[in-house]
């Protein structure tokens, strides 16, 4: 994680999009790293919530390619996980996405929705506004802002 922060936003860039993929990844760790470094923070946070963003997106268009045996296969998603979401996206709908940015389930939440046919506008909203905050209450735990 080190090599990534030496790349400044463009690594920061590349470790929030793995973490929101299904590749086990903290961009936290790159995120403060620079930050404590003296970058810009909210550079940093728009550098990161948009990497985040992506990543989630792209589990969501995975997602909507709506096999399950491949999902399973190759994001290495339990048919379980997607099952108990299952009941979770029919009950809140698509703002559900909102919460991808949780660690262990986000990916699950991003992968379901693309594959139970959430309408990918409001999913990316709602994901995009959850990898904000993620940023924020980041940055808000070190002291940083507020």
């Amino acid at each position: 994680m080190g090599d990534l922060a030496e790349l400044g936003y463009l690594g920061l860039f590349i470790a929030s999009f793995l973490a929101a993929t299904v590749v086990p990844f903290s961009s936290e760790v790159v995120f403060s790293g620079l930050l404590f470094g003296g970058l810009d923070p909210w550079k940093l946070i728009a550098v990161a919530t948009l990497g985040n963003w992506l990543g989630g997106m792209s589990c969501y268009y995975l997602g909507r390619l709506g096999k399950l045996e491949w999902i399973e296969k190759f994001l290495r998603v339990k048919r379980e996980k997607l099952e108990k979401f299952t009941q979770y996206l029919h009950k809140y709908g698509d703002w559900f996405a909102f919460f991808s940015f949780l660690p262990g389930v986000g990916d699950v939440i991003a992968v379901a929705s693309g594959y139970f046919r959430c309408r990918s506008w409001i999913v990316a909203i709602s994901m995009l506004l959850g990898k904000f905050a993620r940023y924020i209450v980041w940055m808000y735990f070190h002291g940083l802002i507020f």
